[in-house]
């Protein structure tokens, strides 16, 4: 028998297992992960943040994520996209964030691209990538969740393609669950079916 399935917290109600290491977790299990996010700015966020996670917990971003906001004007991909040498230095400077410099650079460099888009194109393409909900089994254990599926590596090549950089296949799929494109949440989850 799996040990992975869900587990009740300290209120008793079941959660995905990852979910109940912290209370800022918690918090980021129920009200944010798997629900949609929509809008360019948003979803420029959140690859930003996707990609500054590659290689780390998710935690160390999840704490400095109001640092993050801070430091990218919010991630409008417009004040971004305009970012000079000098913001590039302050960035690199500035301790509320991962100062890594290829994750900085992808970062602006990706700002630009996005801000030769129209309104709406990035919303746009990262959704034509959500699966159909009803061919996708429900996970009851971690173990039933995949890293990468055909979807993500379609939606790592479409925005590589279109210039994006720090968007692999794993990158990719960790945003479709962050942003609800996919219902990752344990089949007992108490999220799973929350509105």
């Amino acid at each position: 028998m799996s040990t992975r399935g869900a587990l009740a917290g300290a209120d008793g109600a079941l959660r995905c297992p990852w979910a109940l290491s912290t209370e800022d977790y918690v918090t980021y299990h129920d009200e944010e992960w798997g629900r949609p996010v929509h809008g360019d700015d948003a979803l420029f966020e959140r690859i930003s943040l996707e990609a500054f996670q590659s290689g780390l917990s998710w935690i160390t971003i999840l704490r400095r994520r109001p640092g993050f906001r801070t430091a990218f004007a919010g991630f409008h991909i417009e004040k971004v996209a305009a970012f000079t040498d000098e913001d590039r230095e302050r960035l690199l400077a500035d301790p509320g964030i991962i100062r890594n410099r290829a994750k900085i650079d992808a970062t602006l460099a990706n700002a630009r691209v996005l801000a030769d888009w129209a309104e709406g194109d990035l919303d746009r393409l990262i959704w034509s990538h959500a699966p159909d909900p009803a061919g996708r089994p429900v996970p009851k254990t971690l173990d039933d969740v995949p890293a990468v599926t055909p979807e993500s590596t379609a939606l790592s090549k479409d925005l590589k393609k279109r210039g994006l950089r720090f968007v692999g296949p794993t990158t990719a799929y960790a945003l479709m669950q962050a942003c609800g494109l996919v219902d990752d949440h344990l089949a007992t989850c108490v999220s799973r079916t929350a509105p």
